[in-house]
């Protein structure tokens, strides 16, 4: 949710103040905000979408046909980078192959995290550590001090409490004044998140709820997307999903839409997104841009870096064919131009339409975490758990250093012996002398 408003919002601040409106470097082209990069963009790489490797279907229909207990022992979220057996068939066929320069990254963070005693198992996820790396350039130091301020956000907000324990109540009537939510795949199998901004009531939502607990159902809603709705589409579309489709319609957005409660907001959650849910978004679609907004982007987008901008595009009343490019109409509301209406849940964006409603799916899910939990108490035969083998690595890292030291001091005292000896015969040499 406002992955892209953050900035926005603090531009329709420096318009209304018209302070510092005069330093915005506005880009020449088109002016539809698609594909041009400005030249004061910050220059960061742009990958390609994080899901990169699949296996065939057929691979992947083999490894989810194989019998419970046997072919399921693997996190479907959790990957490792030590191979643990070669019954991870399921992991295989949902993850494929990972990018042998990219894996070697990701190898070096885990083991600088390990080596500090930082990396807690539920984390020990290539993808999860692939994603702060990609956030920092695969800058490894960088990368784990973004980790680790992860980690610490964790433990402060409570954030494993609140996806347990939070019960958003008034969900239902803050989707009336604040439209947003999930609803189907697109041709991919990526989750479609979709939020209609000019139609927000932000009046009405704070007397159904408190920014507070918003942000806390956003963070809830997060944790459900990368728990739940990942990994279900995972499954269905047997290959690893990470990342969502969004679409951002911003027709009727006005200065109501930028008040004081609303960029707070903004800031706090594209602050948490940014920060600790990074590489997520695979592509947003902004929609029902008129012109005003579309001048707005024209000075927006010098603030944005390349590889955010390769994921925006801005388009106007005439979206229809690029969403139905990649989203099939089925999982495409009408109001979008797709066929979906959802009347047993009363509308679309209350229906939270997707794999990660699928019975059979959670089923699988859940079988996969029990085994997993099974493997993690360490109740598989002749598989050692990282943490032992993060033991072992940081005991032979120390016996080396002792052994190295040891080595060190026997030289030191084989001098001093050597020195002794030296003195020894001199002093001898010097009494002879003498007499």
């Amino acid at each position: 949710m406002f992955t892209f408003l953050k900035h926005y919002s603090t531009l329709f601040q420096m318009y209304i103040s018209k302070k510092g409106f005069k330093d915005i470097v506005v880009s020449k082209g088109s002016g539809n905000g698609d594909g041009e990069l400005p030249s004061s963009s910050k220059t960061k790489n742009v990958y390609p979408p994080i899901e990169t490797f699949w296996l065939p279907p057929s691979a992947a229909e083999t490894a989810m046909d194989a019998p419970k207990g046997g072919g399921l022992g693997s996190k479907l979220l959790q990957p490792l980078g030590f191979r643990r057996s070669s019954k991870r068939s399921l992991k295989m066929a949902m993850e494929g192959k990972h990018d042998p320069k990219e894996e070697e990254a990701v190898d070096r963070l885990r083991e600088m995290l390990f080596l500090d005693g930082k990396l807690p198992t539920k984390f020990n996820d290539y993808h999860t550590l692939l994603r702060f790396l990609r956030m920092r350039d695969f800058d490894s130091e960088a990368a784990k001090d973004m980790f680790l301020k992860f980690i610490k956000w964790r433990e402060d907000f409570r954030t494993d409490t609140i996806s347990k324990d939070f019960k958003f109540e008034e969900r239902e009537e803050v989707k009336k004044c604040y439209p947003h939510g999930f609803h189907g795949v697109d041709k991919y199998g990526r989750p479609i998140y979709i939020e209609r901004i000019g139609m927000v009531d932000l009046n009405k939502l704070l007397q159904v709820t408190t920014l507070e607990r918003f942000v806390k159902y956003h963070v809830s809603e997060q944790e459900k997307t990368l728990s739940i709705r990942y990994p279900s589409c995972s499954i269905e579309a047997k290959k690893h999903i990470a990342s969502t489709t969004s679409i951002l319609d911003v027709g009727g957005v006005g200065m109501a839409n930028f008040s004081k409660p609303a960029r707070y907001l903004f800031t706090e959650i594209q602050k948490i997104d940014s920060n600790y849910y990074p590489e997520t978004l695979n592509r947003l679609f902004i929609i029902n841009a008129g012109s005003g907004f579309k001048i707005l982007w024209k000075a927006l987008r010098a603030f944005l870096d390349a590889r955010t901008l390769a994921k925006i595009h801005v388009l106007g009343n005439n979206f229809v064919h690029e969403l139905r490019d990649i989203i099939d109409p089925s999982n495409l509301p009408t109001f979008l131009g797709g066929n979906c209406v959802c009347p047993e849940y009363g509308g679309c964006l209350f229906s939270d339409k997707g794999p990660w409603n699928n019975r059979d799916i959670l089923d699988l899910l859940q079988v996969i975490s029990s085994v997993d939990e099974t493997y993690d108490n360490g109740e598989e035969s002749g598989l050692a758990s990282e943490d032992a083998l993060l033991d072992n690595r940081k005991i032979q890292a120390l016996e080396e250093a002792l052994a190295e030291t040891k080595t060190k001091i026997e030289a030191l005292e084989t001098a001093l012996e050597d020195t002794k000896v030296i003195l020894k015969d001199l002093t001898q040499h010097i009494e002879g002398l003498r007499s």
